[in-house]
């Protein structure tokens, strides 16, 4: 059947079963609308400043190597620069680079970050973080208010994170309805490449 004889009912249940396909094979996908789990406190946009490590996260189907980190740095606006780089299996370094910012100054551990101009930027959530050695972030997208795709990330200042820091970190995902199940630890060896 053509796409133009289908209606708006039909198309959106197409939408949804191709989106299910393509996103639950590397994404985290689920039905219904968004959580919204509580944040950090008084978070200080200032000390999360630096580079973190990705320990653990969902599946992202656009992270495809190893050694992934990200590193902010404050600009003179206020926003944030957002510098995020891996090692892909052939060697080379892959690198993006975006803008942070606060949405709302009563809300600062909710931003939004933005890598391409006319896409709409991406929630990044800080649930939690010590500045110095953990921060547990998370972001999720509502599709037409049917289903939502979710990411989580475990991020260190180290490229480790012991498992009495991790546990507790877990718990916080689990009681947002992350399933713990899918996440991955990430590689965070032969790294070499990105410390020089």
């Amino acid at each position: 059947m053509a796409l133009y004889l289908l209606d708006m009912k039909e198309l959106k249940v197409l939408f949804v079963l191709l989106l299910t396909t393509t996103a639950a094979q590397a994404q985290s996908f689920h039905f219904g609308k968004c959580p919204k789990p509580s944040v950090q406190e008084d978070f200080s946009v200032e000390k999360y400043m630096g580079s973190w490590y990705e320990i653990e996260k969902l599946p992202a189907i656009f992270e495809k190597g190893k050694c992934n980190q990200a590193t902010y740095s404050l600009l003179s606006d206020g926003t944030v620069k957002v510098q995020n780089a891996e090692i892909l299996s052939d060697g080379k370094i892959n690198s993006i680079e975006g803008v942070a910012k606060v949405k709302d100054p009563s809300q600062p551990a909710i931003l939004a970050v933005s890598f391409f101009k006319g896409v709409p930027d991406a929630p990044y959530w800080v649930l939690s973080t010590d500045y110095q050695s953990y921060s547990l972030v998370y972001s999720c997208t509502d599709y037409l208010g049917i289903f939502h795709i979710d990411f989580a990330w475990i991020l260190a200042r180290n490229r480790v994170l012991t498992e009495d820091i991790l546990e507790p970190l877990h718990d916080k995902l689990t009681a947002v309805g992350v399933n713990i199940n899918r996440l991955t630890v990430s590689n965070q060896t032969g790294c070499d490449l990105l410390d020089q």
